[in-house]
């Protein structure tokens, strides 16, 4: 097996039609659509770019000069004013721009009309503090209105959000204000999690005065978290910096005029979940970010009028910014945005919240799919959900019996799938089915957007028709990373270094390397030229020569009928270079048995072949993950081969390997 290539093990062969209905129905149902992008790129992007609010229109469509990028050079728009008043001026100015529950059940609305006053207060009162177009303002809440509120409030004035999950440390948030030099923080006194009270304030007071503290912060905003008219917690007010947002935030001008910005002009900052060194923050422009994040979010989610759209992703992270604030709102859609989790009070909560608001498009993580087929499918029986027609999935590979599992316990067999790949970096969707043409295989997120050319490359970078290699983006896209902040050497190293040097392609079809794009996860195409991501390149197993994705492996895992989630890790290994371990969550109410390790380990066989076969099964409870959802293999891997556990700050739990880490060594695997 070549060094140069992956093999490709798994086989699927269950496909799924658009339903006649939907597509008859569907904005897409051409196929041309895909040529049409092909034949003129600049001008398909400059179409959906006129369907924005442009104060000045652009002189140039793009200008690309490896590896920056400008798009819409001259154009001038501003994205709050795209998001909401461009709304105002017909029926939508009435329609409900926002549904929000809170986890204790507390619920708000606002219409477009209510959601665009919200903001214009609060863009004034950031002006009344002295913030202004250029500034960086961190973001540290829980998933309430506020947090929404505050980002477009910040581009309604031409300030850089930089948001920092609420489930991050102090140490944190101190790392990512600093790296930003950060003027302003907005953060709660606290907000839900399973019945607790995560205590924001407290975090943020420790993360600005303890080891050097965050300097260039001036002001703190403090929202109050409010449950039946009283605030959730405590929070210790630091007299000349705290303020609190509604005394100051309410009493502020509705009356504040969009700035108007250059379509490369700086919209966000956002710290990819790192774990090592110094954080690495992904810069967004406006006009290019904003026009894709809108193309996408009408096509992928075949977004109509009356929907009812629900992604299920905290703003902390890109999903949130792209498909739950900017995209949608740029549509003109009601979104839904819930505070809490999944299993509070209980774990019929995801499907109430979509019985309770007639829920048609959900957009969620295969993390979350996983755990609802561990919790069981009763859950979902006692919840009408007629109302869902689409979904979706989001965050890393989905394994095509939990993709199964989706398709027939939540859309009850009758709503299209759109499994989408995309990263922080990227901005906004790449590859993905659109709902009313693409015929759908499950594991598979299909064929590329139309406009974005997506490729399976080699090491030295040939193209690679059929089979396993490297995923690469081999031409310039709208909302694609401008850069990592304060650090352009390593924006170049990261993600434009591959195959610099080389020339890409084959045939006619050639370019140099410098100018393609290596997001760092291996990737397939298969005969139909279906793209699968089969993981991270860190991730990659190499068994007795053999280059095998994590995804595969683990699918065939998740396939077994006892199986609700697996990771796999490659351990070192005398005779095969490297053996599988494989860390598999048994469904509930199933006994972890030896005898079933062998059944799960014959299975793995079956589907994908001796090389396969997992040297070491270890039963857990649950997989050490990032607070947004994806399986740390990295800490497995230390578990598989005695090391010391790396850096755990990002994890959801860090009790959770810590727990397998005793277990491993306790049955003498280490």
């Amino acid at each position: 097996m070549s060094e140069n290539t992956f093999d490709s093990l798994l086989q699927e062969d269950r496909t799924f039609a658009p339903p006649a209905e939907f597509a008859a129905r569907a904005l897409v149902s051409d196929p041309d659509v895909y040529a049409r992008a092909e034949a003129d790129p600049e001008a398909y992007w400059a179409g959906w770019a006129r369907e924005l609010h442009w104060s000045k229109p652009w002189d140039q469509v793009l200008e690309w000069n490896p590896p920056q990028a400008r798009w819409f050079l001259g154009g001038k728009l501003n994205a709050a004013y795209n998001c909401l008043d461009r709304h105002l001026d017909g029926p939508r100015r009435t329609k409900t721009a926002l549904l929000w529950e809170g986890e204790p059940g507390d619920r708000r609305a606002f219409t477009y009309e209510e959601l665009h006053a919200e903001v214009s207060r609060a863009a004034s009162a950031l002006r009344s503090l002295g913030i202004g177009k250029g500034d960086r303002v961190a973001i540290y809440l829980p998933m309430i209105p506020e947090a929404a509120i505050a980002m477009l409030a910040c581009a309604r004035i031409g300030a850089a959000h930089s948001v920092v999950f609420g489930g991050f440390s102090a140490e944190s948030l101190r790392d990512r204000i600093n790296d930003a030099d950060a003027r302003l923080l907005i953060t709660a006194d606290g907000g839900y999690r399973r019945g607790g009270i995560v205590p924001l304030k407290r975090a943020a007071d420790e993360a600005l005065t303890e080891e050097g503290g965050c300097p260039s912060i001036e002001k703190v905003l403090v929202i109050q978290r409010h449950v039946d008219g009283a605030p959730v917690g405590g929070a210790v007010m630091t007299e000349g910096r705290d303020l609190w947002w509604h005394e100051v935030v309410d009493a502020a001008s509705a009356d504040c005029p969009a700035e108007e910005m250059d379509s490369e002009d700086l919209l966000y900052i956002l710290y990819t979940s790192g774990t090592t060194g110094k954080p690495k923050g992904i810069m967004h422009t406006t006009g290019g970010y904003l026009t894709q994040a809108y193309a996408t979010t009408k096509w992928v989610f075949d977004l109509k009028e009356d929907d009812v759209y629900w992604c299920t992703a905290d703003v902390g992270w890109v999903t949130g910014h792209s498909y739950l604030v900017y995209g949608p709102l740029a549509n003109g859609a009601t979104v839904l945005m819930y505070e809490g989790a999944p299993d509070a009070p209980d774990r019929g909560r995801f499907w109430k919240l979509i019985q309770d608001y007639r829920v048609t498009i959900l957009y969620t993580a295969p993390t979350a799919i996983r755990a609802f087929m561990k919790w069981g499918a009763e859950w979902l029986r006692k919840y009408d959900l007629s109302s869902l027609r689409l979904l979706g999935s989001v965050g890393e590979p989905i394994n095509p019996e939990a993709w199964m599992w989706y398709h027939e316990h939540v859309g009850g067999g009758r709503c299209p799938i759109v499994d989408t790949w995309w990263q922080t970096e990227t901005g906004a969707i790449m590859i993905t089915p659109l709902p009313g043409v693409t015929e759908t295989v499950p594991g598979s997120a299909t064929t590329p957007f139309p406009g974005i050319r997506a490729d399976i490359l080699s090491l030295h970078g040939e193209h690679i028709p059929a089979g396993g290699g490297f995923l690469a983006i081999r031409r310039p896209w709208p909302s694609m990373l401008r850069g990592i902040w304060g650090d352009p050497v390593r924006f170049q190293e990261t993600y434009w270094s591959k195959w610099q040097g080389e020339t890409v392609g084959s045939g006619d079809d050639t370019q140099p390397g410098e100018g393609v794009y290596f997001p760092g996860d291996g990737a397939k195409r298969d005969e139909r030229g279906y793209f699968w991501v089969i993981g991270r390149i860190d991730d990659v197993l190499n068994v007795a020569g053999h280059r095998i994705g994590t995804m595969e492996v683990e699918s065939a895992l998740v396939d077994h009928p006892a199986v609700a989630e697996a990771a796999v890790v490659g351990k070192a290994h005398e005779l095969k270079g490297q053996a599988v371990a494989a860390f598999v969550t048994l469904k509930e109410g199933l006994e972890p048995t030896e005898e079933l390790k062998r059944e799960i380990s014959d299975h793995v066989v079956r589907k994908i072949g001796a090389i396969a076969r997992p040297d070491t099964i270890l039963y857990t409870a649950d997989l050490p993950k990032t607070r947004s959802g994806k399986i740390m293999r990295r800490l497995l891997k230390d578990i598989a081969e005695g090391r010391t556990l790396g850096d755990t700050t990002t994890l959801a739990d860090p009790s959770v390997v810590a727990q397998l880490k005793d277990d491993y060594e306790a049955k003498g695997e280490a």
